[in-house]
């Protein structure tokens, strides 16, 4: 047998699922300049648990990816200046690239307004839909930013805030 077929996957929930979605939803808006409302009915419509040429996509739960994206939305001038703190001062968040950024967008929203989900669960999620775009270094910075941010915001997370330079 080989290896890949002695692998156990871990399969998506709907939540996850919405989690990736809204992802895509929220770079889409970046890039597409497209609108919330749009964006999201586009989404739910034609998307979520649906097959589009030739990939389906998960079925996902829609009020979790509703509340991520419009959470995201309303929250941003809250969410980027968290985010921008959370970075090395060499790495601004405008430097990140759209998807990482919406990667750390979304894992900020749900660290900073979804108490009821445990800060390892919501780190561990964005990690893995970063490690489905990039290599190792994304996914550490993912990591290492969301520990941060819910250090800042809850309290928890590990290690220390790295020093401030004046």
């Amino acid at each position: 047998m080989t290896e890949t077929a002695t692998r156990t996957f871990r399969p998506a929930n709907k939540r996850g699922a919405a989690r990736l979605a809204a992802v895509q939803a929220l770079y889409q808006m970046d890039i597409g300049g497209t609108g919330l409302l749009e964006t999201v009915a586009e989404y739910e419509s034609f998307r979520l648990g649906q097959e589009i040429d030739g990939a389906t996509y998960l079925e996902a739960d829609p009020a979790w990816f509703r509340d991520i994206v419009s959470g995201v939305v309303r929250g941003q001038t809250f969410i980027d200046p968290l985010i921008h703190s959370s970075l090395t001062a060499d790495w601004p968040l405008s430097r990140l690239d759209t998807t990482l950024r919406a990667i750390l967008r979304a894992g900020t929203y749900e660290v900073t307004a979804r108490k009821d989900v445990p800060v390892a669960v919501i780190v561990s999620e964005y990690v893995d839909i970063a490690k489905a775009f990039y290599g190792e270094d994304e996914p550490r910075l993912v990591n290492a930013v969301l520990d941060r941010v819910s250090r800042r915001s809850r309290g928890e997370g590990r290690g220390a805030d790295p020093v401030e330079k004046d």
